[in-house]
């Protein structure tokens, strides 16, 4: 008889999930299913507050990616006040959120990711983490540390903290940078960009050891969303959605804050995650990813040199062809790691960024806000209603993990359809499809909101495991 395996918890991502994977009486994979199970109703739970207040409350939805929800709300904020937000603010924001990309993405590389990369996706779970990186070489986590060190340092020297920082408001921020903390992070760009490109220099004879797998696994053409500037160069804080299809080409581009007329969610039975796609196209051809690999295959250009350099590269890995197995994903990763040490340097140097002129004044002028960024993990969106005292009306928050939701419930099915053979499952198998997942770097606290009526399916069970009831709504 078919039986069905579980693997539950998914480790090394943000938040809590579960994959079940089908078989069939021969043992082979017949479908299998990325579950996220946890729900949380940040959405709702906002209703009724001050909107000035959301850039410390949403923050909160997560520990590993707050500054995102952070700036992404102070944008959606400065649209209701109707401000202009100084140029020096802006910097600073963008500042932010570069040692908060820095921070994300080296951790992941090395911590989440680099397990797998570094000893192997078979080998023994009790080596397989960050402590079994350590010992495998010293040197190179010691290099990742440092490297999530300097980001957090950035934030901790805007922010006043490293996790949940106090500094962006309603146009503007709350404190200049002293000269003396300019000096002291631009002091240590060489050495960063030095670790990032060891990072880079790992990654690369890694995928030339393994380039059938990587061009493989959980490899499956999608649309690319991400954000851009006028030239098409790739960038993180502001500018306008590029949308290109699996062969590059331009499907559309659009005013973020205008989201909703072009992207809409699907709902499944099976996950508490929707399913975001391009309306234009519908449900299912309009899906898409977002996050590092898909920001690269939607820009034309960097506008830093060394990733530039890297960007070049990386267009010829497959000869021109776009890249799209999901292990690629970590390689991207730390190509953008390059490209925010080095756009830390060049804001660090504006002649500007000293200013004192760091925030505008105002009071509520419009019913609404949009607030959209280039989150580590891809495109967040957060919108805002409130009535004319300010007070929120209503909360829609569209973060990246859900964005990516499609691509890792394809990437699980497909890793699992190419690794897991029964009767007997081996443990590396089942690590694979959780390395499908890790792949997105996915943060599931920020994802599992809702917004309208969501599927549920209770099941109660008597002392002898006998069902006894069952409740299903909106499926």
């Amino acid at each position: 008889m078919g039986r069905m395996i579980t693997i539950e918890p998914v480790t090394r991502i943000e938040g809590h999930a579960k994959v079940t994977i089908h078989l069939d009486d021969a043992g082979n994979v017949e479908k299998a299913r990325f579950h996220v199970n946890e729900f949380r109703g940040f959405e709702k739970f906002c209703e009724g507050r001050l909107f000035y207040e959301m850039p410390q409350i949403t923050e909160r939805i997560c520990g590993i990616c707050p500054v995102s929800h952070h700036l992404v709300s102070v944008k959606a904020c400065d649209e209701i006040l109707g401000v202009e937000v100084p140029r020096t603010a802006k910097l600073l924001r963008e500042l932010m959120h570069m040692g908060q990309t820095i921070q994300s993405h080296s951790m992941h590389f090395f911590e989440l990711a680099g397990p797998d990369l570094l000893l192997g996706f078979d080998a023994d779970p009790a080596i397989r983490n960050v402590v079994g990186v350590i010992q495998a070489d010293a040197q190179l986590a010691l290099k990742a540390v440092t490297l999530r060190k300097f980001g957090q340092e950035i934030i901790s020297r805007l922010g006043e903290r490293r996790v949940h920082p106090i500094f962006a408001v309603p146009g503007g921020v709350n404190k200049a940078l002293p000269a003396a903390d300019r000096d002291a992070i631009l002091s240590q760009i060489a050495t960063m960009i030095a670790y990032v490109q060891d990072g880079l220099a790992v990654m690369k004879a890694w995928m030339e050891k393994h380039q059938q797998e990587v061009e493989t696994f959980a490899a499956f053409p999608t649309a690319y969303l991400g954000m851009v500037g006028k030239d098409n160069s790739l960038q993180l804080y502001d500018g306008q959605m590029r949308l290109v299809d699996a062969h590059r080409k331009e499907i559309d581009r659009f005013d973020g804050r205008k989201y909703l007329d072009y992207i809409a969610e699907h709902v499944e039975s099976w996950s508490y995650l929707k399913f975001p796609y391009y309306k234009k196209l519908g449900w299912p051809n309009g899906v898409y990813r977002v996050g590092p690999l898909a920001r690269l295959n939607a820009a034309d250009r960097i506008d830093t040199p060394l990733a530039q350099k890297e960007f070049e590269i990386f267009r010829q890995v497959r000869g021109g062809k776009v890249l799209d197995g999901s292990l690629y994903y970590h390689y991207a990763r730390l190509i953008e790691d390059l490209y925010c040490v080095e756009r830390t340097q060049q804001l660090l140097e504006h002649p500007e960024i000293l200013s004192m002129q760091i925030h505008t004044a105002g009071r509520v002028t419009n019913r609404q806000g949009v607030g959209v960024i280039e989150a580590p993990r891809g495109t967040l969106w957060h919108q805002y209603w409130v009535d004319e005292h300010g007070q929120l009306e209503k909360v829609n928050l569209l973060v990246a993990t859900g964005n990516n939701n499609y691509a890792m419930s394809r990437a699980v099915e497909e890793v699992a359809k190419a690794y897991v053979k029964g009767p007997e499952v081996s443990e590396g198998a089942l690590n694979r499809v959780e390395a499908a997942i890790r792949a997105y770097d996915p943060c599931l606290s920020c994802s599992t909101h809702a917004l309208g009526r969501m599927p549920i399916d209770l099941a109660v069970y008597d002392p002898a495991g006998k069902q006894v009831n069952r409740k299903r709504r909106g499926q």
